[in-house]
C-alpha cells in the first residue's frame, strides 16, 4: 500500500507567547532566521541587519513572557542568535559583528535576563563573518583587519580568518556562561558555519579565496577530528583536533600536508546548505540535492522536478525524517526517498514562506511534542504543522495478549514435529503450554505488581540501559564507543535465540549498519585468534558454532535476500579482513558434532563461502583458490589444480599434491597425473623435475608411466629431426625421463625375472664389460676368399677388411 504524506496542525501559534507579533514577522519578512530551542517550546526570529524593528523575538509556548528587542538606526543589530542547552532551561546567546556576545536565560520568575556580557575578540582589531552553536559550544569565523600602516594584499588579505570556540559552562545561579576561548584554525579564507548535533561544517562563502572555494572542513567535537574534503575530487583526509588538549591548526600548512586537494576546481555552487542527523544537505543551483557525510563522502540523493531558479541564495529549506528528504522550495514541498532519491509525494503549499524545524533533543519533548516524534516541523505564519507520513486505513495495534499468543505460536510451531498448523487460539484453551498464558495473565494484571517487578527486573534493567545507550547515541556522545557497545548487546543476545525470522532479519541489519562492531563481537563470542602457524583456532562451545554454522534447509532459500549467520559472517570478512575468509571455513569445517557441521545435509561449507563470493567467474581468484584447497574434498581440490596449471603457477601446484598425507593416495596419484602430462606436453616443469619425482605414486611401474606419457605426448607434424625447429618447444627427451624411471623402479636389482621390458635399461653393472683382444690390421688380397669387403664410399681410399678368426 503506498504511503501518503500528510501535513498535521500542531498549532495555529495561539499558544504562543506574542503571537501577533510572531504571525507578523513570520508572513511579513522573507529573510527572516528562524530557530527553534533544544525542548522545542521557544521560537527564536531574527530580522537582518537595517529590517525595520523589531529585528529580536523570541515566543514561548505556554506559560512564559516574549522577548522583543529592537536597536536603532546607526547602532548595530545582532549578526546571529542560537539556543544553548543549559542545566535547567536553555540559555539565549546574542552575537554581534563585532564580537560582542551576550548570554541569556529565562529565570524564575517571568521574563528574560541578561546573564553575560562578553567580547569574544577582546583584543580587537577584528570582526565576526559567521557564528555556529554545535553541542553546547560557540563557534564562529572571524576577520582580521590589519591596520593602516599594515594593508595587506589580495593573496594574504584573503587567509586572514581565524575560527574560534568558546564552551557554554554552568555557573551556580547564573545559570551559564562562556569559557575560555580556543583557536581551532588559524590562517584560513573565509567559511560560513553551519552545526548539526554531531558536526560542525565550515563550508565556502561568495568571499572565499577561489583557489580554494572547492574545499569543505567537518570538525567532529565527539571524536576529536577534523575532515578535509574536496566533493569534486573525490578526496578526503582525517586530522586530529582537540582544543581542550590545545589542538590548532594552521590552514595553509593543513592543506600543504594533505594531497590532492588544491586541484583546479571550480567553486563548489551551493544555493542552499542544511545540517541534519545524517550530514549536511546542500542544494545546487540546477536543483540536486547531495548529502556530506561527517567522514567526508559525499553522494547525490535526488533531483527536485524545480530547481531554485531565481529564488534567493538561502531561501530553500531541507531536512529529513523516517528515511524521507523533505525540501520547501517557494511554495513547494518535495517528499524524496533519502536512499534512493525516488519522488515520493509533491504538495503545493497556501504560502511560499515556510521554515522547516529541527526536532527537540531525545529526552527534551513535552506531551504534545510526544505526538510528533519521529516527523518533521514546519512553521509558517498558518501555523505549526507536523509533516509526516499517515498511517494505512484499516490498520488495527493487536493488544498485548494478542501478541503474546502469536509469538509464542510461531516459536512453538518451529519446534513442533506435527504435521498441524499451531494457531493462537489453541494456544489461549489448551494446557499443554502454560509459558504464555501466564505472560498473558501478566500483562493484563492479575498478578500483582510486585510479582511483575520480580519477574522482569533483568529484562527492564537491560531495556532501560538499552534506551540510555540509544538516547546516548542520538545525542551525539561517545558515538564510537556507544555504536560498539549497542552492536555488541545485540548480537550478543541474538546469539542466544534462535536465528530464524526476525532475529535473523535484525542480525543481518547489525552487520551492514555496523559490520566492524558486530564482527568484533563474533571474534568475542567464538573466541577466535591465530596460532603460531598462521592458523585460525576457537575455544568456543559446539553449541555456539551449531548455531553459526546452521544453514537453510535444501532447496529453500533465506526470504528478502536475508543471509544465514555462516554467510553473513564469510561476507563480513571479505569486506575486513578477506586472508582470513579461508583460515574461517577450513576452522569451521573442523567444528561440531555428527549431523549438522561440515557434513550436514545441505551444502558443503566451502561452496556455501564461494556463494557469499558471487558467481563463478566473477570471484576473487585468490580467495576462491585458497577455498577450493582448504576444503580437502577431491573435486574442489582437483579444481584448484585446474586453475594452478591454467596459471602455470607450477611450484604451488607440486606443493599442494606434496602436502597430501598418505591419507588421499588417490587424489595424490590424480595430481601425478594432472602434471605428468604437463611434463609431456611441454618443458615448464623441468625445473621441478625433482619435486615431481617425489609426487611420483610408489605403486607405478615404468610400463605405466610410459604408457602415460605416450598418451600425452604430442603429435609428430614431420620427419623427426635431431634439433627442434628454432623457437619450438623441445621435445621430450630419455634424458629427462631418466630420473622418473628411475623412481618408479626398485631401489635395487631384482634378482628375479625381468618384471617389466624397459626394466633392464635401469639397471647399471657398475662397470663396463672388458674389450675384447684385437690383432693386427692388414689389407686383404684380392684374392682372399675369407675377405669380406666393406663398402667405401666414393672418393675414400680406405677400406676396412675381417680377419675372420683372428682377434
Amino acid at each position: 500500500m503506498k504511503r501518503a504524506g500528510t501535513l498535521r496542525l500542531l498549532s495555529d501559534l495561539s499558544n504562543f507567547s506574542g503571537a501577533a507579533r510572531l504571525r507578523e514577522l513570520l508572513a511579513g519578512d522573507p529573510a527572516v532566521r528562524v530557530r527553534c530551542s533544544p525542548d522545542g517550546r521557544h521560537l527564536l526570529l531574527l530580522r537582518p541587519p537595517g529590517a525595520p524593528a523589531p529585528q529580536l523575538l523570541v515566543a514561548v509556548r505556554g506559560a512564559g513572557a516574549e522577548l522583543e528587542r529592537a536597536w536603532p538606526v546607526g547602532q548595530a543589530s545582532p549578526l546571529d542568535a542560537f539556543f544553548l542547552p543549559g542545566p535547567a532551561v536553555p540559555a539565549l546567546v546574542l552575537v554581534w559583528e563585532s564580537g560582542l556576545a551576550e548570554v541569556w536565560g529565562a529565570g524564575v520568575g517571568p521574563g528574560w535576563r541578561l546573564l553575560q556580557s562578553t567580547e569574544l575578540c577582546p583584543a580587537g582589531g577584528a570582526r565576526l563573518v559567521a557564528v555556529a552553536a554545535p553541542r553546547g559550544r560557540l563557534v564562529w569565523c572571524e576577520q582580521h583587519l590589519p591596520g593602516a600602516e599594515n594593508q595587506l594584499g589580495p593573496p594574504m588579505a584573503a587567509f586572514s580568518h581565524s575560527v574560534c570556540v568558546r564552551t557554554l559552562e554552568p555557573s551556580g545561579e547564573a545559570g551559564t556562561h562562556l569559557g575560555r576561548a580556543r583557536v581551532l584554525l588559524r590562517h584560513c579564507p573565509c567559511f560560513g558555519l553551519l552545526a548539526s548535533r554531531k558536526d560542525l561544517f565550515l563550508v565556502p562563502t561568495a568571499s572565499t579565496w577561489p583557489g580554494v572555494a572547492h574545499i569543505l572542513l567537518i570538525w567532529s567535537p565527539g571524536k576529536a577530528k577534523v575532515t578535509v574534503t574536496a566533493p569534486q575530487l573525490g578526496v578526503s583526509h582525517c586530522k586530529n583536533l582537540n582544543p581542550g588538549r590545545g589542538d590548532s591548526w594552521d590552514f595553509r600548512a593543513l592543506l600543504r600536508g594533505l594531497p590532492g586537494l588544491l586541484g583546479p576546481r571550480e567553486p563548489l555552487a551551493l544555493h542552499t546548505c542544511a545540517p541534519t542527523a545524517q550530514g549536511l544537505l546542500f542544494l545546487d543551483c540546477k536543483g540536486t540535492v547531495s548529502l556530506l557525510q561527517s567522514h567526508g563522502g559525499v553522494r547525490v540523493v535526488g533531483t527536485l522536478q524545480e530547481g531554485p531558479g531565481g529564488l534567493a541564495r538561502g531561501s530553500a529549506a531541507l531536512g529529513t525524517f523516517q528515511g524521507t528528504l523533505a525540501c520547501v522550495l517557494g511554495s513547494t514541498l518535495e517528499l524524496l526517498d533519502l536512499s534512493s532519491g525516488q519522488l515520493l509525494e509533491r504538495k503545493v503549499l497556501s504560502t511560499d514562506r515556510a521554515h522547516l524545524l529541527d526536532p527537540p533533543l531525545p529526552g527534551m519533548e513535552d506531551e504534545e511534542e510526544l505526538e510528533s516524534q519521529g516527523c518533521l516541523r514546519m512553521l509558517s505564519a498558518l501555523g505549526l504543522f507536523c509533516v509526516g507520513w499517515k498511517a494505512p486505513q484499516g490498520l488495527e495495534v493487536p493488544s498485548a495478549r494478542d501478541l503474546v499468543f502469536e509469538e509464542a505460536c510461531g516459536y512453538y510451531q518451529r519446534r513442533s514435529l506435527r504435521g498441524a498448523q499451531l494457531t493462537p487460539e489453541e494456544l489461549r484453551h489448551s494446557s499443554t503450554f502454560r509459558a504464555p498464558q501466564a505472560l498473558a495473565s501478566i500483562l493484563q494484571g492479575h498478578l500483582p505488581p510486585s510479582t511483575l517487578l520480580a519477574t522482569l527486573r533483568t529484562e527492564l534493567r537491560d531495556y532501560r540501559g538499552l534506551e540510555q545507550l540509544k538516547a546516548q547515541l542520538v545525542a551525539g556522545d561517545e558515538e564510537e564507543a556507544g555504536w560498539a557497545e549497542l552492536a555488541d548487546q545485540e548480537v550478543t543476545r541474538l546469539l542466544r535465540t534462535e536465528l530464524t525470522g526476525d532475529q535473523l532479519a535484525q542480525l543481518n541489519t547489525i552487520f551492514q549498519a555496523l559490520p566492524t562492531a558486530a564482527w568484533g563481537t563474533i571474534l568475542r563470542t567464538l573466541q577466535l585468534q591465530l596460532d603460531g602457524n598462521g592458523r585460525l583456532r576457537s575455544q568456543a562451545p559446539p553449541d555456539v558454532w551449531k548455531k553459526v554454522l546452521d544453514g537453510p534447509a535444501a532447496g529453500k532459500e533465506p526470504p528478502n535476500g536475508i543471509l544465514p549467520p555462516f554467510e553473513l559472517l564469510c561476507q563480513c570478512l571479505c569486506r575486513m579482513e578477506p586472508r582470513w575468509l579461508p583460515l574461517f571455513v577450513e576452522l569451521a569445517q573442523q567444528q561440531g558434532g555428527p549431523g549438522w557441521a561440515a557434513g550436514s545435509p545441505g551444502l558443503p561449507l566451502y561452496r556455501r563461502a564461494l556463494a557469499v563470493l558471487g558467481e563463478e567467474g566473477t570471484r576473487p581468484e585468490a580467495l576462491e583458490l585458497e577455498l577450493l584447497l582448504g576444503s580437502g574434498r577431491p573435486k574442489a581440490v582437483l579444481q584448484a589444480m585446474g586453475q594452478l596449471v591454467q596459471k602455470e603457477q607450477w611450484e604451488r601446484a607440486l606443493e599442494v599434491g606434496l602436502a597430501l598425507g598418505p591419507s588421499s593416495p588417490l587424489l595424490r596419484s590424480e595430481i601425478f597425473k594432472l602434471l605428468l602430462a604437463q611434463f609431456a606436453k611441454h618443458r615448464q616443469l623441468d625445473a621441478h623435475l625433482p619435486l615431481l619425482c617425489r609426487l611420483c605414486p610408489p605403486e607405478l611401474t615404468p610400463t605405466e608411466l610410459l604408457l602415460l606419457l605416450r598418451a600425452h605426448l604430442p603429435d609428430d607434424v614431420g620427419p623427426p629431426t635431431p634439433f627442434p625447429e628454432p623457437g619450438a618447444e623441445p621435445p621430450l627427451t630419455v634424458g629427462l625421463l631418466r630420473t622418473l624411471l628411475e623412481q618408479t623402479g626398485a631401489q635395487g636389482r631384482p634378482s628375479g625375472p625381468v618384471l617389466s621390458l624397459y626394466e633392464d635399461i635401469l639397471w647399471d653393472a657398475g662397470t663396463p664389460p672388458p674389450t675384447p683382444p684385437r690383432g693386427p690390421m692388414t689389407i686383404p688380397q684380392a684374392s682372399d676368399p675369407t675377405g669380406l669387403e666393406t663398402w667405401v664410399p666414393s672418393g675414400q681410399n680406405l677400406c676396412m677388411t675381417d680377419t675372420g678368426n683372428h682377434f
